[in-house]
C-alpha cells in the first residue's frame, strides 16, 4: 500500500475542505441546493484533483499524464462553469470568483499529489485568505485614490519586473557601479515612503502631530523638522508640540538607521547599536517631558505626507547615493580613508541614508568597521546639528530652543555612551 499517495490524497481533500468551509460560511444563509458549490463540493473538488494527479502519476508517461490532466481539467472546468452560469442567471448577477476558486482548487489538488503537498497546502491557505478578505479588499479599493494605486503598481513593477532583469555586476573603476544595487536601493526607498504614507493615512490627522511625526520619521526626519518649524512659526499649535514632533521623528530615524545599517553591514550595527539606542531613549524621554502637559492643546492640522512617492525623486535619490558611494570610494583610493570619511559625514548633514549606505559598502575595504561606525555616528550628529539650524532659521525662538535642547541632550547621551564603549567601537572583530 502506497502510504505516501494516501497522505497526498488526504492533503488534497483537506485543502478542498478548507476552501469549502469559507465558501459554505459565506453562503450559510442560502437554502440547500440553491448554490453550485459549498463545503462538500469543494472538498470533493480537492479530492478529484488529487485523483487525476494520482492517475497521471501512475501512467509513468509524461505525455499520457499531460493528456489525462488536460482532459480532466477541461471537462471539470466546463461542467462547473455551466452550473455557475445557471446560478448567475438565477441571481441576475455576474461573478466568477467561485468558479476561479474551484478551478484553482482542482489544480492544487493535482499538484499536491504530483509535486509538493506542503506548497499545495500553502496555496490552499492563500486561496482561502483571498476569498475571506473580499469585504476588506473591496473596502480598500473604495478608499484608494488613483495616485496611491499608481504608486503601488509602480512599486510592484520596480520590484518584480525591473529588478530581476538588471545586471548584478559592477561597471567602472574604484569598485564601479552596480545597476541592480542602485535599483534595489530605489525599491527600498520607494517602499519605505509608500508604506509610511499608508500608515499615515490609516492614523489620520486627528490622532495628532506626534502620531504623524512618528510615521513620517520613517521617511525623513529632516522633512518633519522643516515642516514643524514652519508651522510653529505660523502659530498652528503650541511650538513645544511641534518641537516634540520633530524630536519624535528623530528618535524614529535613529532606530530606522540602526535597522538599515544592520541589514547592510552587521559589523557596523554591533558597534553603533548602544550609542544610537541611548540617543533614542533620551529623545523619547525628552519628547515625553515636552508633551505630557500639552497633548490636549488644539492644533489646526497635523503633518500630512504627500502622495506615496515620486518615481523621479526616488530614482534621483538612489543615483545620488550611488554617486556619493563612487566619489567616496575614489577619494579613499586616491587620498586615503580619512578623505572618504569626511565626505561621507558631510553627506549625512541632509540625508543620513547616504552615509549609512556608503559606510556599509566601505567597511572592510577602504575603511575598517570601527572607522565606518565612527563615521556613521558623526553623520547622525551632523544631521542633528542641521535640524537645529533649521529650527533657528525657520521656527522661531521657542521652537528653536526646545528643539536644540532636545537634540543636544540626545546627541550628548549618544556621545557619552560611544566614548564609554570606545574599545568595543574599534574592536578588530
Amino acid at each position: 500500500m502506497d502510504f505516501e499517495l494516501i497522505q497526498r490524497l488526504v492533503a488534497a481533500t483537506l485543502i478542498g475542505l478548507l476552501v469549502g468551509v469559507e465558501r459554505g460560511w459565506r453562503q450559510r444563509a442560502e437554502r440547500a441546493g440553491s448554490r453550485t458549490a459549498g463545503i462538500r463540493t469543494f472538498t470533493l473538488i480537492g479530492l478529484l484533483g488529487g485523483i487525476f494527479g494520482a492517475i497521471a502519476k501512475a501512467l509513468g508517461d509524461p505525455i499520457g499524464a499531460a493528456i489525462v490532466l488536460a482532459v480532466g481539467f477541461t471537462v471539470f472546468s466546463a461542467i462547473f462553469a455551466a452550473f455557475r452560469l445557471r446560478e448567475n442567471e438565477q441571481d441576475k448577477r455576474f461573478g466568477a470568483t467561485t468558479m476561479v476558486a474551484a478551478i484553482a482548487l482542482f489544480a492544487i489538488g493535482a499538484y499536491a499529489v504530483l509535486q509538493d503537498a506542503v506548497i499545495a497546502a500553502a496555496l490552499g491557505v492563500a486561496v482561502t485568505i483571498i476569498l475571506a478578505a473580499r469585504d476588506t479588499m473591496h473596502g480598500w479599493v473604495a478608499k484608494v485614490t488613483w495616485p496611491e494605486l499608481r504608486s503601488g503598481i509602480v512599486l510592484a513593477a520596480m520590484t518584480f519586473l525591473a529588478l530581476p532583469i538588471l545586471p548584478n555586476e559592477s561597471f567602472g573603476p574604484f569598485g564601479g557601479v552596480n545597476p541592480r544595487q542602485i535599483w534595489l536601493l530605489a525599491v527600498v526607498l520607494a517602499g519605505i515612503s509608500f508604506f509610511a504614507y499608508a500608515a499615515a493615512k490609516g492614523f489620520g490627522v486627528r490622532y495628532g502631530l506626534l502620531a504623524a511625526a512618528a510615521v513620517s520619521g520613517l521617511v525623513s526626519s529632516t522633512a518633519v523638522a522643516v515642516t514643524a518649524a514652519r508651522r510653529a512659526a505660523a502659530g498652528e499649535a503650541a511650538p513645544v508640540l511641534f518641537a516634540a514632533s520633530a524630536m519624535l521623528a528623530s528618535a524614529v530615524s535613529f532606530v530606522r538607521t540602526l535597522i538599515l545599517i544592520a541589514a547592510l553591514n552587521s559589523e557596523i550595527a554591533i558597534r553603533v547599536a548602544a550609542p544610537l539606542l541611548a540617543a533614542t531613549a533620551a529623545a523619547l524621554a525628552f519628547t515625553y517631558l515636552m508633551t505630557w502637559r500639552n497633548l490636549r492643546a488644539p492644533s489646526k492640522t497635523g503633518f500630512v505626507l504627500r502622495n506615496p512617492f515620486s518615481l523621479r525623486e526616488t530614482l534621483g535619490l538612489a543615483l545620488l547615493l550611488a554617486a556619493v558611494l563612487f566619489v567616496t570610494r575614489a577619494a579613499a583610493a586616491v587620498f586615503g580613508p580619512a578623505t572618504a570619511l569626511a565626505a561621507t559625514i558631510l553627506a549625512g548633514i541632509a540625508d543620513v541614508d547616504s552615509a549609512t549606505y556608503t559606510l556599509s559598502q566601505l567597511a572592510g575595504g577602504p575603511l575598517t568597521p570601527g572607522l565606518a561606525a565612527l563615521g556613521l555616528l558623526l553623520a547622525v550628529t551632523a544631521n542633528n546639528l542641521f535640524k537645529i539650524v533649521i529650527g533657528v532659521a525657520l521656527g522661531g525662538r521657542t521652537f528653536a530652543i526646545q528643539l536644540a535642547l532636545g537634540l543636544g541632550i540626545s546627541t550628548a547621551v549618544g556621545a557619552v555612551v560611544a566614548l564609554g564603549t570606545v574599545a568595543w567601537l574599534f574592536a578588530p572583530g
